[in-house]
């Protein structure tokens, strides 16, 4: 039983570590400029379609593929922020709603149209390549996809810690008005920060690739999975992303082996409404009084 509960532990750690990153862009964008992207998991598909078709036409290696995928879900991002979202920010929550739905709506049947319904995987050495410790086996492309993840998260946050850019993102997250006094461009910032929300999304479809398939609505699964780590660690919290995701990654493997792997969605929606109940701003969040 001992073997059974670390050996569920450890998976479920290293997917939410995936976890975390999809849902740290997710609420990036939020904390910034306060739009939900209802849209996000289709950037994470258009991520993994780049992914394997890049390893398709020129065998490019998944995480060398990240030099590629990374900036192109950048550009994506700034795109979509410069021409849509850039209209929706003073916009009425439903308006926003309503267009990141559409947009969502476009990006998965515009990949169905193209690329069909058809389930692809990026095939690789290593893909089914494990680490013995004792009787615990660890998967090495999730341990790398992990370990990924975790880095990428620590280089987000010295980023808005430690640099001129990074401070005026998190000034234009306090405090708009105050921001713009400091002569910070309110525009640039949500230019930039649409951009690197995405290209985080972009990173984690690059990292999945060896692990699990690309279809249109591979999206609907993981972004549902990160609005529930975003409520759960607080809103615009990028640390609460990060646990959340651990967390949820954990239920998920511990509620599918001992509950039902149809169930597992069911039972981390469950404590996500009873952390709801108990503390609506989430377990990370501030209370405002």
């Amino acid at each position: 039983m001992l073997i059974i509960i670390g050996q569920s532990l450890i998976s479920g750690i290293l997917m939410g570590g995936i976890y975390a990153l999809v849902s740290i862009g997710l609420t990036l964008i939020f904390g910034v400029m306060n739009v939900v992207n209802f849209a996000h998991g289709e950037f994470l598909m258009i991520a993994m379609y780049i992914t394997f078709w890049v390893f398709h036409y020129f065998q490019i290696d998944p995480y060398v593929s990240l030099l590629i995928v990374t900036p192109a879900l950048f550009l994506i991002g700034v795109v979509t922020q410069r021409y849509l979202i850039q209209h929706l920010i003073q916009a009425e929550h439903y308006t926003q709603i309503f267009a990141t739905v559409g947009l969502s709506t476009i990006m998965a049947n515009a990949a169905l149209f193209f690329w069909k319904a058809d389930y692809r995987m990026v095939k690789t050495a290593y893909g089914t390549s494990t680490l013995n410790f004792s009787d615990l086996v660890v998967s090495y492309p999730r341990l790398i996809s992990f370990l990924v993840a975790i880095g990428i998260t620590v280089l987000l946050f010295l980023f808005l810690k430690r640099t001129y850019l990074g401070r005026a993102i998190r000034a234009t997250a306090q405090d708009i008005t105050g921001a713009k006094l400091m002569g910070v461009n309110i525009n640039r910032v949500y230019i930039f920060t649409f951009g690197l929300g995405s290209a985080c999304v972009g990173v984690a479809g690059a990292l999945l690739m060896p692990i699990y398939y690309a279809f249109p609505t591979v999206g609907l699964h993981f972004v549902l999975t990160a609005f529930v780590v975003v409520v759960l660690g607080g809103m615009g919290n990028i640390t609460g992303a990060l646990f959340g995701g651990l967390v949820i990654g954990v239920v998920e493997a511990f509620s599918g082996f001992f509950i039902a792997p149809e169930l597992k969605e069911a039972v981390y929606f469950v404590i996500f409404v009873l952390v709801l109940l108990v503390k609506p701003s989430g377990l990370f969040g501030l209370t405002k009084g």
